[in-house]
This record gives C-alpha cells, sequence and structure tokens, in this order.
C-alpha cells in the first residue's frame, strides 16, 4: 500500500467503462447515431424557422414566445419560467426589442449546431452550443423534446474525442488541436 505525502499526490481515475464509452473509437459509431439524429433535429427546427417570415421578419414568433413565458397566470397556476432572475432577463430582451435581432440569431444557431453536428465538426462545441439553446428553451418552460436532446448534447460533449470520429473531427482536430495542444498546422517547427 502506497502513502500520500500530502493531497497533490492524489488522483482520481475516471471509471473504465467510461474512458471506454467515452475515449475510444471503437464506441464512435454510438455517437454517430446520436449525432446525427441531434443535428437532423436542429436542422429542421432550424428550417422551420427560417421559411417562416415571423421569425425572420420582425421577430414576432420569439416575441410571443418570450410574452408568453414571462406571464404570471393567477394562482393556483404556475407559471411557466420557475426562476424570478430569467423571467427578468427576457423581459429585459422584450423591453429592448431584442427579438428583432435575437430571432434570427436563434435560427441560424439552429441551423449551424445542426449542420456541424451532421458533419461531425466541432462535434464537442456543437453539441455544447445546441445544449446551450436547449437549457434556454425548458427555463423559458418548454419541455417538448428539450429535456432529451439536452442529455444527448452533454453526451455528444463527454464524448468530444470520437464523437466525430465519423466525420470532419477526425481531420480537423489533429490538424487544428485543442486549446490546450495545438494540432500539427500551429506546432513550432
Amino acid at each position: 500500500m502506497s502513502t500520500m505525502k500530502n493531497s497533490s499526490d492524489l488522483q482520481l481515475m475516471d471509471p473504465p467503462a467510461a474512458v471506454s464509452l467515452f475515449g475510444q473509437v471503437k464506441w464512435s459509431w454510438i455517437w454517430l447515431i446520436m449525432r446525427l439524429y441531434l443535428g437532423y433535429s436542429w436542422i429542421m427546427s432550424g428550417w422551420g424557422k427560417i421559411t417562416n417570415p415571423a421569425w425572420m421578419q420582425g421577430g414576432e414568433a420569439l416575441k410571443g414566445f418570450w410574452e408568453r413565458a414571462v406571464l404570471i397566470p393567477e394562482a393556483p397556476a404556475r407559471p411557466a419560467i420557475a426562476f424570478d432572475w430569467y423571467r427578468q432577463f427576457l423581459q429585459g430582451m422584450l423591453d429592448a426589442g431584442a427579438y428583432t435581432w435575437f430571432s434570427k440569431l436563434v435560427v441560424f444557431g439552429e441551423l449551424l449546431v445542426g449542420i456541424a453536428l451532421v458533419l461531425g465538426l466541432f462535434t464537442g462545441v456543437a453539441a455544447f452550443f445546441g445544449g446551450f439553446l436547449n437549457w434556454n428553451f425548458m427555463m423559458a418552460g418548454t419541455a417538448s423534446t428539450n429535456p432529451v436532446l439536452f442529455t444527448f448534447a452533454i453526451l455528444l460533449i463527454l464524448a468530444w474525442k470520437t464523437a466525430g470520429w465519423w466525420g470532419l473531427d477526425r481531420w480537423v482536430l489533429p490538424l487544428l488541436g485543442t486549446p490546450w495542444q495545438p494540432g500539427r498546422v500551429f506546432k513550432k517547427k
């Protein structure tokens, strides 16, 4: 039995099943299926909005969504938003008229997340932003498929090293690298 001299000697290890599932290429087929499903969902959602004038011309669809979300119904009904700080945030966005430009940000964000996931390009980053969109929709009181899509996004973030193996990440990540490990393009010779 080894003894530790101080707490800095302690190194906690990940469970072997998690190391395998999230870090080995042999499981990348699971992430491919999840990635394509999630990407397709985002593309279809964004496409439905980009072809809708209420989203693209003035943001009336987003304005209506925010207005319904910030309503506080009479008791015993519960408001859609459980956290006052988030209601205040949305009310501030409404008061500033931010829905006029923010609706386009939502539309193009959904499309870009979907395209990146389908292509397997910067999969972990795309999954993060997709999960962030899902989180915001849930915070505004919309359940729908958001909890499932959010869960898939979290799993793809955890599997970022292999989730894009059957996609562009297989070639792009070794070239560009990560913020903590530069790729071949950025290595000093």
